[in-house]
């Protein structure tokens, strides 16, 4: 198969969809890897790395996606890239449909196989290509939220662990998931004093055991989250629904409640956020005050960390694409009903429900597709 490597354009984005360890491993495999020039380069890797690794060099993204049969990228195409798709082309990538209407037409339009990472299941329903990012992100989130609680920042001028004698910063964290554990992990190392929301009591057990009752634990209710973030310096946003739109559990009313200066990070912003005041903001101006609280709501926050998140993505992703690669589209699916759940769109149909609920579009399953093109052929 042939796979392309296109650099990526979204604002301050400095990740790559493959490390050269990763191309040498699918060239090893029998397949050839165009590599757009400087491709890597965000992430510490020169072009003659992959070359080194097997991987061939072509000098502009209009190359990479003409030549590739896969194109594996990170984040979802952005409006230059549209018109680089083509029918039947699989992209393996982060798609983040439901809040995307334009993407999801574009994909759509032009019979794209959009199999996205985020909705990728394993054997016990965890998503596997999602936790290395959610990790990534979560450990940020508490770093950003300190940086920009200093006044010179435009927060409340708080530091984080506090001193012997003054109050730590409120950390509140809502959603228990790996967003919010390694948010945890962060904030409690730094010595605040952290609250941690879901709605799952056998989680808010597990997490109590795993911090030592270290953390305070809530159960979610409208009433339990107002009551939390109102006392709070810092809120994190970790709540994720598998393709859907998060829930807007904050809301703008609540907002008023909260000091001024107080940091918002919701880092469910690729799926619309979790806040009723979040829109997608970028590195290049990364914030925004609403009803006096400052929100960074940066939709690829790991792409600050772009040499980390290239090395724990590739670690996560290249199992699957070898699959994609080696045994073909159809059959690498038809063996492996995880990689199967990452497939959101298919010969112009939208196959993920969730995707489709939150667009209000219609859902087609992906085997209903699968075997009616069986049947034309026999």
């Amino acid at each position: 198969m042939k796979i392309g490597l296109p650099k990526e354009i979204k604002d301050n984005e400095y990740r790559v969809g493959l490390t050269p360890a990763g191309v040498n491993a699918l060239v090893n495999a029998g397949h050839e890897v165009f590599v757009q020039k400087t491709a890597g380069e965000g992430s510490g890797f020169a072009d003659d790395d992959y070359v080194k690794a097997g991987g061939q060099l072509l000098e502009t993204a209009d190359e990479v996606w003409q030549t590739g049969d896969m194109i594996v990228k990170v984040k979802e195409p952005v409006a230059p890239e549209y018109p680089r798709m083509r029918e039947n082309q699989l992209l393996f990538t982060y798609l983040h449909l439901a809040p995307e209407f334009e993407l999801t037409k574009q994909l759509l339009e032009r019979k794209v196989t959009g199999v996205a990472y985020e909705t990728i299941t394993d054997k016990r329903g965890r998503l596997p290509l999602l936790t290395p990012m959610s990790e990534v992100a979560g450990r940020m989130a508490v770093q950003v939220g300190a940086t920009y609680l200093e006044k010179m920042n435009g927060g409340r001028g708080i530091l984080l662990g506090g001193v012997p004698g003054v109050m730590a910063a409120r950390v509140v964290i809502i959603g228990g998931g790996v967003v919010g554990t390694e948010a945890a992990k962060m904030a409690v190392g730094l010595g605040a004093h952290v609250t941690i929301i879901d709605k799952s009591l056998d989680r808010l057990r597990e997490l109590d055991d795993i911090f030592l009752s270290k953390v305070q634990t809530l159960a979610s209710s409208r009433y339990a989250i107002h009551e939390a973030i109102s006392h709070a310096d810092l809120v994190i946003g970790g709540v994720l629904i598998p393709g859907a739109a998060a829930p807007k559990l904050v809301t703008r009313d609540m907002l008023k409640d909260i000091p001024n200066g107080a940091v918002l990070v919701d880092v469910a912003v690729d799926q619309g956020g979790c806040f009723e005041t979040t829109h997608a903001t970028t590195h290049s101006n990364p914030t925004y005050y609403e009803e006096g609280v400052l929100h960074y709501c940066v939709a690829n926050m790991p792409g600050a960390v772009p040499r980390t998140s290239t090395f724990a993505l590739t670690n996560a992703t290249l199992p699957y694409a070898l699959d994609l690669a080696n045994k073909g589209f159809e059959r690498a699916i038809s063996e492996d009903e995880g990689l199967k759940e990452g497939v959101n769109t298919y010969a112009g149909k939208l196959t993920y429900e969730a995707v489709a609920t939150s667009q209000n579009l219609e859902y087609t399953p992906l085997d209903s597709i699968l075997d009616g093109a069986l049947s034309a052929k026999v």
